[in-house]
């Protein structure tokens, strides 16, 4: 029996559109039991949850902090499946806020998401990050959605000024460059994420150990007297401050933060600088790491990280590293 050209050319058409449409997407994978790749735990009920229980949970909440990994190509897809799965559960209260864009360049951001700018000015203008493949599908998501992004951050070049000169130095900085950053005097690291960040600097042994792989990797090098703590808490004041003006704003949306998880691990940092700006806002937090034992996993070790914790298996390859 022959078989026509344009028949084979049907059936291939056919087998693709039917292979497309199996596919598993990242909304789809908030209704079943964690993912392939990836467990989420709940601290409060002691479980194992899928995305969507989370998602279920986050109607009493305002601001949701989504810890990432940022070289864990896992930790990426779960972060679009979760805000994915929240758009379908609160569509257009969902909002978008994002250490990997600073304040400065919140214009730039509008301009791209309401179809000014080409994608190529905004990815110049906007100075995005190296690994900007794993966040584009959130902003093309909000792009199409019409969903707001907050640029959260404060621009490094003041950071820089805050480790290298200290709180002061930036009193004197023009009105406009003040609008970029937290208000002075913002509040420093203390206590226990103090002590990280000074054994971060150098000052005792790393805290670093082999399951807890968390790094800033917009972190300033440390030379000299450079002030670490002081740095680095204009960076998560910033954000905290970021997510508190547009909350009081918009007072009836919801905030998916996406950060380092050492901006938020057990509610420190941008956590603790939100309940000082904003002493009524509800927070959740998600905790991501690898585990060598996935898919058995001892959560245990993590229950102190957040509200949830996500462990994904670092036997995937990783799309980005720093």
């Amino acid at each position: 029996m022959k078989i026509s050209c344009l028949s084979i050319l049907f059936f291939f058409i056919l087998f693709s559109f039917s292979t497309l449409t199996m596919a598993q997407s990242p909304s789809d994978t908030a209704k079943g039991l964690s993912g392939k790749n990836y467990r989420i735990y709940s601290v409060k009920l002691g479980k194992e949850i899928t995305i969507q229980d989370m998602v279920n949970d986050f109607k009493d909440a305002d601001v949701v902090f989504y810890g990432e990994e940022h070289n864990d190509s896992v930790t990426h897809y779960a972060e679009k499946a979760l805000f994915l799965a929240l758009y379908d559960t609160y569509n257009n209260t969902i909002t978008l806020s994002m250490e990997m864009f600073d304040r400065d360049v919140q214009g730039v951001m509008n301009e791209y998401l309401n179809g000014y700018i080409r994608e190529k000015d905004f990815r110049h203008d906007a100075r995005v990050w190296s690994n900007y493949r794993d966040y584009r599908p959130l902003i093309e998501f909000a792009k199409e959605k019409h969903l707001d992004v907050v640029c959260a951050n404060a621009p490094s070049r003041y950071t820089n000024i805050a480790g290298r000169k200290g709180q002061k130095a930036l009193e004197s900085l023009p009105v406009l460059s003040k609008k970029y950053f937290a208000p002075l005097p913002y509040d420093t690291a203390t206590g226990k994420y103090y002590e990280k960040l000074q054994e971060m600097s150098g000052h005792t042994k790393s805290f670093i150990s082999k399951s807890d792989t968390a790094k800033p990797v917009s972190m300033p090098p440390m030379m000299g007297t450079f002030n670490l703590p002081m740095a680095q808490s204009l960076w998560d004041a910033t954000m905290a401050w970021s997510i508190s003006e547009y909350l009081k704003e918009h007072p009836h949306k919801k905030v998916m933060q996406v950060n380092g998880r050492f901006h938020s691990d057990e509610g420190y940092a941008i956590v603790t600088q939100l309940r000082k700006y904003s002493p009524k806002v509800k927070t959740l937090t998600l905790s991501s790491t690898t585990d060598d034992a996935f898919p058995t996993i001892d959560w245990g070790k993590y229950k102190n990280l957040g509200d949830y914790i996500l462990v994904s298996d670092p036997k995937v390859p990783k799309t980005f590293k720093d």
